[in-house]
């Protein structure tokens, strides 16, 4: 063999194994995004009940205070959880987000792709259940508000459309902008049929407010770490650090197989 051949040889080995290194940082940079974001939404987790201890007599008069109302199709305990997918499904992935919450967007970035795969090839159905956990550790409405707008796109079956729409169109974590109902009814631009009068109202009129902090005070009592929780069939695969979305993938197609 040639020296130039040998040399050409050593020199594709070398650029491979480059290749499979910046991959691997690549996986790398993404997990430490997903884990360290669920920090962010972890750390005032004990703030909460105290804010909401002080503030309950002020909110007395608030849109939280009038009558439960239950999205349309909500379902589970309470009728809290919003459910995606065919009631068939072999697996069920339970997952406990607040809009405001950027390790749920962190989340919904890297793992959406796989669910919506999953979920129209009728293998997954996702159970959400909203939280207000930001608002209680940075104050603001935002997180109800858009809870409440998402529950109001579920009334008109739009809800994992406006869903996805929410978390792409996400504020920061401590600018409350998603508190305006304007802002919110603008965003349903985006999903075709959303914006609607019926839509309009029930974001405005708040109607499910009150169903927003009890599914909050249910994320309350459940003692989770924090958002976003994700169950698979009980299971809280959030916590394992090497879960990715192909791994996910391969866990519910081994549940269909069963």
């Amino acid at each position: 063999m040639s020296e130039k051949n040998r040399d050409g040889k050593r020199m594709a080995r070398e650029r491979l194994a480059a290749e499979r290194e910046k991959q691997r940082a690549a996986d790398k940079r993404r997990r430490a995004l997903i884990v360290g974001a669920s920090v962010v939404c972890v750390l005032g987790l004990a703030a909460v009940i105290g804010v909401v201890a002080a503030n309950a007599g002020k909110n007395k008069g608030s849109a939280s205070s009038g009558p439960v109302v239950a999205p349309s199709g909500a379902q589970g305990k309470d009728s809290l959880a919003i459910p995606v997918g065919k009631d068939g499904a072999k697996a069920t992935l339970t997952v406990w987000e607040d809009f405001r919450c950027p390790a749920c967007q962190a989340f919904e970035t890297a793992y959406r792709p796989t669910l919506h795969q999953l979920v129209d090839a009728g293998q997954l159905r996702i159970e959400y259940h909203l939280v207000t956990l930001i608002d209680g550790n940075l104050g603001g409405t935002g997180s109800r508000n858009a809870a409440n707008a998402a529950a109001c796109a579920q009334d008109a079956g739009k809800f994992r459309d406006f869903h996805d729409v929410l978390y792409e169109n996400q504020p920061k974590e401590t600018d409350d902008a998603f508190a305006s109902n304007d802002k919110l009814i603008a965003l349903a631009g985006k999903v075709q049929g959303l914006d609607t009068p019926a839509f309009q109202k029930c974001v405005k009129d708040g109607t499910h407010n009150s169903w927003v902090v009890k599914s909050n005070q249910a994320f309350q009592a459940a003692k989770f770490d924090g958002t976003p929780t994700v169950l698979l069939d009980g299971k809280n695969i959030y916590q394992d650090q090497t879960m990715t979305p192909a791994k996910l993938k391969q866990l519910v197609e081994d549940a269909n197989k069963q």
